[in-house]
């Protein structure tokens, strides 16, 4: 297949990345595999996965840190953009492919490798977002897919590594796929491939199931400068605090949960079960900040490009053309969205409950039905004919 001599491989230290180092050796002739991890606050221990990598045959085994690039260069702009896949997903997985991607192009032209590998299977969204975003930062560079090509079922896999040494998982397997970074928790597979069926609560484990919530409401104040989250009850916080904290308090509510049909980049469904706690609620604020600093046409146009912002994020196009120009837009309408946003956290509800800013555009004596109402309603019947005047001309001709 004239592979490559020298190979980075994304790394998380499962089963199938972890058999990755074997077969590219053994199989397709690869001399050097060098894994890269990426810390995306996933809360895995990250120096026994990069020990593992050496044990499984890697020649280096390296860990990059890079929760602040993942919350400050692509959660903020998601945030700023409302963005919600099929109105309802808010991307924590799709929004970490775009950076490994970056990092393992990084990491491939430090060590001179002439390929990038990944352990991806064909049928998944993750794919596509790896190989479209390798290609876009280094078109020449080659992508390996071994466990697209394999085909070895989940056991022959296992089997397979074992002759390399590689131990097979000890506890029975979980039955589901879960992917979990700072920006929540993503569960497929198992029971939940019946779209019928109930998520069991033992899938969760960043949300409170309803019945243990607090029975008490709990206040929380967001604060934003230039539609970035910046404060919490008023502190600043540093973007990792602010996401790790806003997980904890809104996932001790139950806030957060997910459970949707979804339309995947090789166009099957699937069942997702999604935890998003801290990006759930900032949304939510930030869009409800947007209401009163942005003036209507604007509010109402952004709404289409936040639409397609989601869909080019969920389906790999984060270094595109397209999404280039949209940030542009995006990062225009944010100049005034600076405040904070009161909400009210009770029973997986994230209620917004007051907003302020200095840059309102609320006039109160304008909107106010009081005594110092300063509208001018003898305005409003000139308006209304001439606005009207379409409607009443084909309302005539229609007549005829």
């Amino acid at each position: 297949m004239g592979h490559a001599k020298k190979v980075v491989l994304a790394y998380s230290g499962g089963v199938d990345t972890s058999v990755c180092i074997p077969y590219l050796k053994h199989e397709w002739g690869v001399e050097e595999v060098i894994t890269l991890a990426a810390d995306l606050g996933q809360g895995d221990e990250l120096e026994a996965v990069r020990e593992k990598a050496l044990k499984s045959g890697a020649s280096e085994s390296l860990v990059a840190d890079v929760k602040l690039s993942f919350v400050k260069d692509y959660a903020f702009g998601a945030i700023q953009a409302n963005a919600l896949y099929e109105n309802r997903y808010p991307l924590g997985t799709s929004l970490a492919r775009p950076l490994i991607a970056k990092i393992l192009v990084e990491t491939a032209e430090k060590y001179g490798a002439d390929a990038i590998a990944h352990g991806c299977t064909g049928k998944g969204n993750d794919q596509v977002r790896f190989d479209i975003a390798v290609a876009a930062l280094n078109p020449n560079i080659k992508i390996l897919a071994p466990a697209r090509e394999w085909g070895m079922s989940r056991e022959q896999t296992i089997a397979y590594g074992e002759k390399f040494g590689i131990p097979s998982p000890v506890k029975k397997s979980s039955p589901y796929s879960i992917d979990r970074n700072l920006l929540g928790r993503s569960i497929e597979a198992g029971v939940l491939e019946d779209p019928a069926t109930e998520p069991p609560e033992e899938i969760y484990l960043m949300t409170k199931e309803i019945s243990h919530t607090p029975d008490e409401p709990e206040y929380i104040e967001i604060g934003f400068t230039r539609g970035i989250p910046t404060t919490l009850n008023g502190e600043p916080k540093s973007p990792v605090d602010l996401i790790e904290q806003l997980n904890l308090v809104a996932g001790n509510h139950g806030i957060g949960r997910i459970d949707m049909i979804e339309n995947r980049v090789v166009g099957i469904k699937s069942r997702e079960i999604y935890e998003a706690p801290a990006m759930f609620v900032l949304i939510q604020a930030h869009r409800d900040l947007e209401s009163l600093t942005l003036t209507s046409d604007v509010t109402h146009y952004k709404r289409g490009i936040e639409e397609t912002y989601s869909q080019i994020v969920y389906n790999g196009l984060w270094y595109s053309p397209l999404k280039a120009a949209l940030d542009a837009f995006i990062q225009k309408t944010q100049e005034r969205v600076s405040g904070s946003v009161r909400v009210k956290l009770f029973k997986g509800n994230a209620f917004i409950v007051g907003r302020s800013s200095e840059n309102s555009l609320y006039t109160p004596d304008l909107a106010t039905y009081g005594a110092e109402d300063k509208f001018n309603h003898k305005a409003a019947e000139g308006f209304i004919y001439i606005w009207g005047l379409p409607t009443r001309i084909w309302s005539q001709q229609s007549r005829k």
